[in-house]
């Protein structure tokens, strides 16, 4: 038992899906998963570990942010020996390209968040993705005929903005999604040698005021969900 997560040894897989509702996180067990078992409950920051298509899989909450996602990042890793976590979470479109219900791929994550500089002394570390579990979602996803899209995302410690300029420079710079978790998923996976990834629906656009409604947002979840499953598995 490690102090955020009430697991005892081997109980979590070393494939873990990281949504940041722990509600979503029972959705996904309970939907996907056979026999799943709740390991954890502490602050109701729910976690499942069951089986897809015959193999391990683990799904954790983590709370909204960096700093909560790298608490529970960091024991899966370090105290539980998760070696493959891929976040499936929510993102707002930053260009006009990217729609309503469609897909991101984070394959880098920059930042406004001070703790990279603060961990490497001032240096710009970049957050990558994992290629080969990129490679395996777009597969999936230009298979099942999926709108989706590859690249840079920016992960904001701030939610709600008051630096609509800072968008505009982003965007001018490759940036297409903004979100709040990856550039931290990103870094503690390099720091422990595993393999990480961030997906997101798009929820909402930064450009045009559009959002999804609650109960279509869980239906397009459904299928970020179920793609991650078969990218992981395959």
């Amino acid at each position: 038992m490690s102090t955020h997560i009430a697991a005892e040894p081997g109980q979590i897989a070393e494939t873990v899906l990281l949504p940041g509702d722990p509600l979503r996180a029972e959705w996904i067990a309970t939907t996907y998963l056979e026999n799943p078992v709740c390991y954890t409950k502490i602050r109701n920051m729910l976690g499942y570990t069951g089986t897809y298509r015959g193999q391990r899989i683990s799904v954790q909450g983590t709370g909204m942010g960096q700093p909560s996602l790298s608490i529970y990042v960091h024991e899966l890793l370090a105290e539980y020996g998760a070696r493959t976590l891929v976040r499936v979470g929510s993102c707002g479109a930053m260009v006009e390209s990217v729609g309503i219900r469609d897909l991101v791929i984070g394959l880098s994550a920059c930042t406004d968040s001070s703790a990279n500089l603060l961990r490497f002394q001032g240096l710009d570390f970049a957050p990558v993705a994992d290629f080969s579990l990129a490679r395996a979602f777009v597969e999936r996803a230009e298979s099942a005929g999926v709108r989706h899209h590859v690249g840079q995302i920016f992960s904001t410690d701030a939610f709600y903005m008051d630096r609509p300029e800072l968008r505009d420079q982003l965007t001018e710079y490759g940036v297409i999604a903004a979100e709040m978790e990856a550039a931290a998923l990103y870094t503690l996976a390099a720091k422990f040698g595993a393999r990480a990834l961030a997906v997101c629906t798009v929820s909402d656009s930064l450009v045009t005021g559009e959002h999804l409604p609650a109960e279509e947002r869980e239906r397009s979840f459904a299928a970020m969900a179920e793609l991650t499953l078969d990218a992981v598995t395959g």
